[in-house]
């Protein structure tokens, strides 16, 4: 069954209790606040954005980089319109302002989660969970923040599919951001794969079009390392036979 895509004003339920992120209350129903997919679940409707800003709400796992080391701050650019700020007092261990550029400098790009955001939009971070880190080595790339829940997949499937089948790291923030890590073959065959997702998101059947996709790649890697294996031996094979020539040549 293909994704319905509804436009702002769309009535999608006369059941005011299921609207859900994307969508509003008119006139006793619920409404399509935003253009997008239809996500209709049996307690709510919720509407995908097709394009659009990350805004970042509490409980966020996010991937970010340093900007800025102030007084008791490390400024945090999170891809969205409002900057992150991470307290010293967030920090996995006790540490003196003088040392903080020790521990996070300019330029450092770190897993890290939203704490908080309040009323005027400011942005709380946190590093105390025992996944966020530093991100060291690898590689980012960014990608529309709304696409993201189909990188991820259901419960985190599709993510699963491309650390299994390309066999590389990856981390994923929310905020629209993925860190890659592994040979340069492999981070490559990653984006390429991701690029792919953001541009079919919209459409059904992604799990099987990224398997094909995936297939049809590794076809072509392994098909050129075979043809490169076959080359290899047959100027052995004529390096051999020079040389045997030229033994019978000195014999004589």
């Amino acid at each position: 069954m293909g994704k319905t895509i509804v436009v702002p004003g769309d009535i999608l339920s006369d059941n005011i209790k299921m609207s859900g992120s994307g969508t509003y209350v008119r006139d006793g129903e619920v409404c399509a606040a935003v253009y997008g997919i239809l996500n209709a679940g049996d307690r709510y409707i919720s509407v995908i954005p097709l394009a659009g800003k990350y805004i970042p709400h509490a409980n966020d796992r996010v991937i970010g980089i340093v900007t800025e080391v102030a007084y008791s701050n490390w400024i945090v650019d999170i891809n969205a319109p409002y900057e992150g700020v991470l307290h010293i007092s967030q920090y996995p261990q006790r540490i003196d302002v003088e040392n903080m550029s020790r521990y996070l400098k300019v330029g450092d790009c770190i897993l890290t989660m939203v704490k908080d955001v309040d009323a005027g939009m400011r942005v709380e971070l946190s590093f105390r969970d025992r996944e966020n880190r530093r991100l060291d080595d690898g590689r980012i790339i960014t990608i529309d923040p709304t696409k993201m829940p189909r990188v991820i997949g259901r419960s985190g499937s599709m993510i699963r599919l491309l650390k299994n089948e390309i066999g590389c790291g990856m981390f994923v923030g929310q905020n629209g951001r993925i860190w890659i890590n592994g040979n340069d073959d492999r981070i490559d065959l990653a984006i390429q794969t991701v690029k792919y997702i953001e541009d079919y998101a919209h459409t059904p059947g992604l799990t099987e079009r990224v398997q094909a996709f995936l297939k049809a790649k590794q076809k072509t890697r392994y098909g050129r390392t075979h043809e490169s294996a076959e080359s290899a031996e047959h100027v052995e094979s004529a390096e051999n036979t020079e040389g045997t020539d030229e033994v019978r040549n000195g014999n004589e």
